[in-house]
């Protein structure tokens, strides 16, 4: 059966932004299937109430993301989901708001064990002096809301934790990094802070090492808060152990 679209209100100059959106959400959500064809031109223009134009800009938007593949005579085809760049700001901001399975957090989770020891261990060495400062601020903040939880409050202040990590790396290519992965932090914060849950102590051991200059010991700390248990997941080590 083919999916519905309801129609983009008003005309806009990111019109096209907001039919990406639209048939993203439904790729993401898995009602549009990978190798299924998208609907033509013609059905999709008049579902949106839409040009032409800003359709193919739209489609051209989300085959920029790895999403789509278009062919003459063929059509429009979902990429296999290995082909979409999930690292993508626009697409990180379209999955906020889908439902994820575990599955994905505990991805998301595996990429931070292999890449954000690493980056705290660089802050311990490498903070300048201002961002110690900064981070001293942040983490009296986390203490606070910590102390009295308010789960967006949460949110915020541990994101800007873990990104102010990769920028005092001093590295060239963690500093966008931790940029990218702002967003999908918050997503993932809002699942592992349910109820609470803010592994105030891990975060404590983590500044006091950076603050501390002690790169073996921040990226010990760095680890022990990736622990799947602590983030509301199932532990796959233990598992496959068990």
């Amino acid at each position: 059966m083919s999916p519905k679209f309801n129609a983009i209100a008003g005309a806009n100059r990111n019109l096209n932004v907001q039919v990406a959106r639209e048939i993203a959400v439904k790729i993401l959500s898995g009602e549009l299937t990978e190798g299924a064809k998208i609907p033509g031109e013609i059905k999709l223009c008049e579902q949106f109430g839409i040009s032409r134009t800003a359709l193919r800009e739209a489609i051209k938007l989300l085959a920029s993301k790895g999403m789509l593949e278009s062919k003459p005579k063929v059509g429009t085809r979902i990429r296999p989901k290995t082909c979409w760049n999930f690292l993508d700001v626009q697409l990180l901001e379209w999955m906020v708001g889908i439902e994820a399975t575990e599955d994905v957090y505990e991805q998301f989770l595996e990429l931070r064990r292999a890449i954000e020891p690493q980056a705290t261990a660089l802050a311990a060495d490498r903070a300048t002096k201002e961002q110690r400062i900064e981070l001293a601020n942040v983490f009296e903040t986390m203490c606070a809301v910590a102390e009295d939880f308010e789960q967006d409050a949460w949110i915020d202040i541990d994101t800007q934790f873990h990104r102010l990590i990769f920028i005092s790396t001093g590295n060239s290519f963690y500093v966008p990094f931790g940029n990218v992965l702002a967003t999908m932090f918050k997503w993932f914060i809002r699942f592992s802070s349910k109820e609470g849950g803010v592994c105030i102590g891990e975060h404590r051991a983590i500044y006091d090492a950076i603050m501390a200059g002690d790169a073996e010991r921040a990226y010990q700390a760095s680890m022990s808060l990736m622990q799947s248990h602590k983030h509301r997941l199932g532990d796959r080590e233990k598992d496959a152990v068990a």
